[in-house]
């Protein structure tokens, strides 16, 4: 009897003192253009706050910095990728490439540049979720599936996490675009966040 009283003693005095360790927030970090940084879209409904509050509610305890700048081509991620990651980060979502097709710029230097990026984040053991792109219709066939294959391409490559389409169901809907047709309004955003959540909590949890 008083040899389980010592033990239930002891027991009752270790779940007292021993500390709990709580989960630790996430850092996410998405590098992108104005789809990411949230263009043209009133404070608090851009892609980067849509999807954290998301994920939030879902029980991921995670923080998304926006990294994103309007205008950014795949050069200028690599340019500013220092700045982009400087506080570290646990995961990285990498969405460019758009304005490199907008623009015309050749196929091997978006891939290049992407390449780089990668390969910069890898060495910094960050894990990255790659959200693909494809080209406009008025680039031309040839243009188009030179662009629109990098992204699975890298993806194979570097074995990153791989989202296909970052616009997908929303690109070419007016009603889940804005004025210019190009940027998603605010329940474009949530479109887009609702199809790639389940990539994200996959990439996550693994």
């Amino acid at each position: 009897m008083m040899k389980f009283n010592v033990l239930a003693l002891f027991f009752a005095v270790f779940c007292v003192t021993s500390p709990v360790q709580a989960e630790e927030t996430r850092r996410i970090v998405a590098i992108g253009d104005s789809l990411t940084a949230g263009y043209g879209l009133p404070t608090g409904e851009d892609f980067v706050t849509q999807l954290e509050a998301t994920l939030q509610a879902k029980g991921y305890k995670v923080e998304i910095e926006n990294a994103g700048v309007s205008g950014d081509t795949t050069a200028g991620g690599l340019q500013r990728l220092d700045w982009a990651i400087g506080n570290g980060a646990d995961f990285v979502i990498l969405e460019l490439g758009a304005n490199d097709a907008l623009r015309g710029i050749e196929p091997a230097e978006t891939r290049r540049n992407l390449s780089q990026i990668i390969e910069v984040i890898q060495q910094r053991d960050i894990p990255i979720l790659l959200a693909g792109m494809k080209a406009p219709p008025n680039m031309g066939s040839e243009y188009a599936n030179a662009f629109d294959q990098i992204f699975p391409d890298l993806a194979s490559q570097y074995k990153t996490g791989y989202y296909p389409f970052f616009l997908d169901g929303v690109a070419a809907d007016p009603a889940l675009n804005q004025d210019d047709y190009i940027h998603p309004n605010a329940e474009g955003v949530k479109v887009i966040v609702g199809n790639i959540l389940p990539y994200v909590t996959e990439f996550i949890e693994q």
